[in-house]
């Protein structure tokens, strides 16, 4: 399935305290039970003004809804093409 990234912009992201962070993540994962097993949420890296979620899914559309239904930014999508990491330099 592909793997898309999705840039999200929430000015103070970074100052969002437990409570606030798990508000949105129910919040994240009730749309995805709505929607049915064909959209996954993999994980997110939160920096002081963004939110960069990686989700599973079929097509970019499929992630746009999810965010509309959600009420969350998805400011960019994009898909992943390939994973590098260190162990690609041995390669």
């Amino acid at each position: 399935m592909p793997k898309f990234v999705i840039e999200r912009e929430i000015p103070g992201a970074g100052k969002l305290g437990k409570n606030e962070l798990q508000a949105i993540s129910q919040k994240s994962c009730g749309v995805l039970r709505e929607m049915g097993p064909q959209i996954q949420w993999v994980q997110s890296y939160v920096t002081d003004d963004k939110i960069y979620c990686v989700y599973n899914a079929p097509d970019e559309a499929l992630v746009r809804k999810h965010a509309q239904q959600g009420g969350f930014p998805a400011n960019e999508v994009a898909q992943l093409r390939t994973v590098i990491d260190p162990t690609t330099a041995e390669a």
